[in-house]
């Protein structure tokens, strides 16, 4: 089990299992209140994660090309307590969502002329004239027929509204984040158990995927990560930055011993996501090399943690970890120190990233923030450490969301 300080850990209450009514009533008014807040009298939602967040349903993803041409788009009004979903034919069956009958709608075709036409119709039949839009994603369509859509000016960025409404998350929030995180570490243990020279990175992501739908998962957030590092930054592959390059795509490549992997997967559950990493190396035990770079990770994640309460700022955060690690900043300059997650498997907060000191200065913690924790020690020579951890903010400090070994380095 992971041993988190005891000093910094606080109880929280998260059901076993959401009360999906209950989320939706709660999600609803958070986002209704975002957008009555900024003026938005009605919000059109067609990015995927933003539509589950702002209806409850949710649906197994299909490829890019028939997403883009039939997908699902909501529609989010002010006043109303439910919003207006407009559910793609072949998602119908699959789709479960508590909104009422006369809030669901045949599907509309944003990608042409027409089907934007007809949209504009059913729009003006849901909002009153004069209403002010906010507006996450335009197809070219959209954007052609904009002073049709929206006759009383241009939209505002959707994300103003929806991204400080999904920064707490609910009780039963936090209990689909768990839930998929537990089902994302059931299906890891055969995975990490049985792990052996021979076997190919593809043979890993079937097993993991086969496992995880049948414990329940909804869908796959990401092709599931099983990297190879190299002993040296120079032996790796190029990027721009002169770092480490991560994730790079899973291949048939067959394991060897003494492989130092280094695993990222996620899964939803209820249209939430889990989020998995750790550092396995194939066949052997850790040298002493290696296993003093988990220790240093450990001291840099113990360090964070130690600084989670309400009103620490991420700057803060980003100090701890960076001294712990001896002055140099513990994270990948492509990433992050920390993510949020929810309905994105990688959304705010985020840590450490290129929006600058001045921007972790000013974020501060509350209570109902998920931090998804993921710094690195890299050494040349011994394939470097990382590893994940999934915290949520209390009122009294944190409560962790995520469980599993850190084997072969440790308890």
């Amino acid at each position: 089990m992971t041993a988190f300080p005891a000093a910094s850990t606080a109880a929280i209450d998260i059901p076993d299992l959401p009360d999906r009514t209950r989320m939706r009533r709660e999600t609803g008014a958070r986002l209704r209140s975002a957008m009555a807040e900024r003026g938005v009298d009605a919000a059109i939602l067609l990015l995927n994660n933003n539509v589950v967040y702002a209806t409850g349903a949710n649906w197994p993803l299909g490829d890019a090309g028939l997403a883009h041409v039939e997908r699902p788009v909501a529609v989010v009004t002010v006043h109303d307590e439910w919003p207006h979903l407009f559910l793609p034919f072949r998602a119908g069956a699959a789709a479960e969502t508590e909104l009422p009958a006369d809030h669901l709608h045949p599907p509309v075709y944003l990608e042409f002329d027409e089907g934007v036409a007809d949209f504009a119709r059913k729009l003006a039949d849901l909002v009153p004239a004069g209403s002010t839009f906010a507006v996450d994603e335009y197809t070219g369509a959209m954007l052609r027929a904009r002073d049709r859509l929206f006759p009383g000016g241009k939209p505002v960025d959707a994300a103003t509204v929806i991204g400080p409404a999904k920064l707490i998350k609910t009780a039963d929030e936090l209990s689909c984040i768990r839930k998929a995180c537990r089902i994302t570490e059931e299906a890891i243990v055969d995975i990490h158990t049985g792990l052996a020279p021979g076997q190919r990175q593809i043979d890993l992501s079937a097993g993991f995927v086969r496992r995880a739908f049948e414990l329940g998962a909804t869908a796959t957030m990401l092709d599931a990560i099983w990297q190879v590092m190299p002993e040296s930054k120079a032996d790796g592959v190029w990027t721009k930055h002169g770092d480490l390059a991560l994730p790079l795509l899973t291949t048939e490549r067959e394991l060897a011993a003494g492989d130092v992997l280094w695993t990222d997967v996620s899964i939803t559950y209820n249209g939430y996501c889990s989020d998995f990493g750790r550092t396995w190396i194939v066949g052997r035990d850790p040298t002493p090399r290696q296993q003093a770079q988990y220790r240093k990770w450990r001291e840099i994640l113990d360090a964070v943690l130690a600084q989670i309460r309400p009103g620490a700022t991420a700057a803060r955060l980003g100090a701890a970890a960076t001294a712990a690690a001896g002055g140099d900043r513990p994270w990948l300059p492509h990433f992050y120190l920390s993510h949020g997650i929810g309905v994105s498997a990688a959304e705010v907060p985020m840590i450490g990233t290129d929006l600058g000191a001045e921007f972790d200065e000013n974020f501060v913690l509350r209570p109902g923030m998920v931090l998804v924790l993921e710094p690195v020690v890299w050494e040349d020579g011994t394939g470097g450490y990382r590893s994940e951890e999934i915290v949520v903010v209390t009122d009294g400090g944190f409560a962790p969301l995520t469980d599993y070994t850190y084997a072969p380095y440790g308890d």
